[in-house]
């Protein structure tokens, strides 16, 4: 892929091959004073018109919106009422350097647009992460987070959680920290579906490994996004997951009894990287 003047496109996968989430290298070469902050906010921008074009953006703002409006006095996501919403995206990985995941920037920042949810009401957090895209990310408007939460956000208001093909600990970590009836009902969830996360994985290491995900399965309504063929490493995937209130209430309440922090003793390969300990440790 070029990321410098040509066309790009983006080759497809082998028929069969499974997508695997953005790589867990740390790189800090790009520092603020090597990267353009305004060549690289222009640019962003003008991915954002490019995908504003696209057909397949007027199906990811209806499949947002509806998700969205649920939350929303009388169904509306047009107007002031919006503003109590938030979002939370974590692992966008390089953008400055990935033509990926700058597509999936510009897709965000189309999603905060069609919601009507302030920028400033949207906090990001990669550890991957330079300094100069930290600064463009304040320049766009976002809030970038100084801390690792290894995707364990609690939910006080409705939220839009954006994973773009991260780790599957990452969207465990967020059903453990909100599994609750009430907070549960709070996540909006735009990321890669659970069904396809299971297919990939073997059954009994998933369930093992990844409780909720394996629980969230039977109570969250999943609708695939569309993807178009030319961007099928940057959209493929894709879902709108939400938690509605009804089935959570039919459960028992041993189902939410002091649900157990997810450990992932087992796991070779956690595909997120942990935040360091006082000790200078990955937890």
């Amino acid at each position: 892929m070029s990321d410098t003047g040509g066309e790009w496109q983006v080759a497809q996968r082998r028929k069969g091959a499974a997508r695997k989430s953005k790589s867990l290298q740390v790189s800090h070469t790009c520092s603020q004073e090597e990267l353009d902050i305004e060549k690289t906010v222009r640019r962003i921008r003008d991915t954002v018109s490019e995908l504003r074009c696209e057909d397949f953006w007027q199906q990811w703002k209806v499949g947002a919106s509806a998700a969205l409006s649920k939350h929303l006095p009388n169904g509306d996501t047009e107007g002031r009422q919006c503003e109590q919403l938030e979002c939370v995206c974590y692992g966008l990985g390089s953008f400055s350097s990935c033509v990926s995941a700058r597509f999936q920037l510009a897709m965000l920042l189309l999603l905060l647009d069609a919601g009507h949810i302030p920028l400033k009401d949207c906090s990001v957090y990669d550890p991957a992460f330079s300094s100069g895209e930290k600064a463009v990310l304040g320049e766009l408007g976002l809030t970038v987070l100084t801390e690792n939460e290894e995707g364990k956000r609690l939910a006080t208001k409705p939220t839009l959680f954006y994973l773009m093909h991260c780790g599957k600990a990452l969207y465990n970590n967020l059903l453990w920290k909100n599994w609750s009836v009430r907070c549960l009902p709070l996540v909006i969830l735009i990321g890669n579906g659970f069904n396809d996360m299971m297919d990939r994985t073997v059954e009994r290491e998933f369930k093992r490994d990844y409780r909720y995900i394996t629980e969230a399965l039977s109570l969250c309504e999943e609708r695939p996004l569309p993807c178009p063929s030319r961007l099928i490493d940057v959209f493929s995937d894709t879902a709108v997951i939400t938690f509605p209130s009804g089935g959570l209430d039919r459960l028992p309440q041993s189902t939410w009894e002091e649900p157990p922090e997810p450990q992932y003793t087992h796991c070779s390969d956690l595909e997120i990287i942990q935040r360091e300990t006082q000790s200078g440790c990955r937890r």
